[in-house]
């Protein structure tokens, strides 16, 4: 996180990390085409000839506040074949929230597995631990008839720690409720550790309302967050004021 007073700006640095071609790139094209164009910035991507992702890509939004502050958050994603490791872990340097993109298919669990292993240990090359870092998991892909069955992502996810969402990003399902989920862990995150609220005078629940109002559809947060499959399936949408 970084605040500058002068500029009136608080940037929030969102990282999507997972194996290659789960979707990663897909899930910021989609963010990119339903936001407002007053929110969206330029999609800057970097692609081989096959669409894999060389380095990064990049997606940053930008939001008002109550208090004339500007929210802009950078969303990046992180090459996921094994050959750019190095770049991985420069990427998620500085992270603020982590959005771990899965593929659901039956036929990538074990690349999931060394994807998320992957990303505990550059975490922990950073000096953070997993369970410090704000993290939700998408299972992309759910409209491929290989994926695994929902029903299947649900009971597994009322068993782990992190809010599961399920999507298909090219079917333009599931990405909004992940990022939504991803920003409300993240802020809720900072505003422990910083006092975004109580020192900075941020209104959550003024600025949650603008973020969700800046996407097609125009869904409160309490309504995308609902999608959210939690352990013991508790609801993460309880959290916030209506």
């Amino acid at each position: 996180m970084q605040l500058d007073f002068s500029a009136r700006e608080l940037t929030i640095k969102l990282v999507y990390y997972g194996p290659a071609l789960s979707g990663k790139t897909t899930n910021l094209q989609v963010l990119h085409a339903l936001s407002t164009e007053e929110t969206r910035g330029r999609l800057m991507t970097l692609e081989t000839k096959d669409d894999r992702t060389l380095f990064f890509d990049l997606l940053p939004l930008t939001f008002k506040s109550d208090q004339n502050f500007s929210v802009r958050l950078k969303l990046y994603t992180v090459p996921g074949q094994v050959i750019h490791a190095s770049t991985r872990k420069l990427v998620l340097q500085g992270a603020d929230g982590v959005a771990f993109i899965a593929d659901s298919q039956a036929s990538e669990t074990r690349n999931n597995a060394a994807a998320f292993k992957d990303l505990k240990q550059n975490l922990r090359e950073h000096g953070v631990e997993l369970g410090k870092m704000p993290l939700v998991i998408q299972f992309n892909k759910q409209d491929l008839p290989a994926a695994r069955p929902e029903a299947e992502i649900i009971a597994q996810a009322r068993r782990g720690k992190e809010p599961v969402f399920c999507a298909s990003a090219v079917q333009h399902r599931g990405i909004v409720e992940t990022f939504a989920g991803l920003f409300f862990l993240t802020w809720r995150s900072l505003d422990r550790v910083h006092g975004l609220g109580s020192r900075m005078g941020f209104d959550e629940r003024r600025l949650f309302s603008e973020i969700t109002q800046r996407f097609q559809g125009q869904r409160p947060m309490r309504e995308l967050l609902r999608s959210a499959h939690t352990a013991e399936g508790q609801d993460l949408s309880l959290q916030v004021e209506p």
